[in-house]
C-alpha cells in the first residue's frame, strides 16, 4: 500500500512542470523516495523550509529561472507540494546547514525575512525529522575549506542506489553520482557540519535574529 501511494505521489510535479521550471522539478524528482536529504545553503534559505511569501519574492526576483508560462500562484502551489515530502509517512529526514551569508542577506523585504526566520525556528522545534544548523561567518572549517556553492546530498533506501549530489550553479544544477566526486562533497559536508552551531544553538541564534536582536545580544 505504501509503495502504491508513493508511486502516485512521485509524479505530481509533471503537472506543474510548465509553471515551476525545470530546476525545481529536478529537485522534486530527487526528493521523491529519498531516505535522507542533507543540504548546505550558501546565499539563500532552503526551498523545502521557505514560507510562501519568501518563495514568491524569490520567484519574481529570479524570473529568468522560470519558463515563459510562469504563474506565481502555480509556482507557490508547486513549492508547497514539494514541502509535503517532509510531512508524509515514510518521508526523508532532512538536515540543512545555512551559511551566515544566507541568514543575514535581505533576499526579501525585511518583514518577510523576519517571518521566514521565525518559521525556521518553529520548524526546528516541532518537526522531528528536520534538523537546522547555522554556519556562522567566523566559524573555523577543518582544513580551511571554503565551500564554493550550495549543494544537496540524497541517500535512498535501496543499498544499490548511489548517493546523489545536486550542485547549485547560476544557470543550472549539476547532478553527480560518480563516487569520487560525491565523496568530495560528503567530506565537505562533514566539515561544515562540525564547524556549524549545534541545532539548539542554531535555533537560539535564529530566534534572536527574528526578534530583531543584535548578534552581540545573542552572544
Amino acid at each position: 500500500m505504501t509503495i502504491a501511494r508513493e508511486a502516485q505521489e512521485r509524479g505530481w510535479w509533471e503537472k506543474f512542470a510548465g509553471e515551476m521550471g525545470a530546476r525545481q522539478a529536478l529537485y522534486a524528482n530527487l526528493e521523491a523516495g529519498a531516505r535522507t536529504v542533507a543540504e548546505y545553503q550558501m546565499t539563500l534559505l532552503p526551498g523545502l523550509l521557505q514560507i510562501p511569501a519568501f518563495t514568491e519574492v524569490r520567484a519574481r526576483a529570479d524570473r529568468a529561472a522560470y519558463p515563459d508560462g510562469f504563474d506565481p500562484i502555480r509556482a507557490l502551489e508547486a513549492r508547497a507540494a514539494r514541502q509535503r515530502v517532509l510531512e508524509r509517512a515514510g518521508g526523508p529526514t532532512c538536515e540543512v546547514i545555512i551559511d551566515g551569508l544566507a541568514v543575514r542577506r535581505l533576499a526579501a523585504p525585511p518583514e518577510v525575512v523576519q517571518a521566514q526566520k521565525a518559521h525556521l525556528v518553529d520548524v526546528g522545534h516541532h518537526r522531528r525529522r528536520v534538523t537546522i544548523r547555522v554556519l556562522r561567518l567566523e566559524a573555523s572549517i577543518a582544513g580551511h575549506a571554503v565551500p564554493r556553492s550550495a549543494f544537496v546530498t540524497y541517500r535512498y533506501p535501496d543499498a544499490g542506489d548511489p548517493v546523489v549530489v545536486a550542485v547549485d550553479t547560476v544557470t543550472s544544477d549539476l547532478v553527480l553520482t560518480d563516487r569520487a566526486e560525491v565523496g568530495n562533497y560528503l567530506d565537505l559536508y562533514r566539515r561544515l557540519q562540525e564547524a556549524a552551531l549545534t541545532p539548539a544553538e542554531s535555533l537560539d541564534f535564529l530566534a534572536a535574529l527574528a526578534e530583531g536582536l543584535s548578534e552581540k545580544t545573542w552572544s
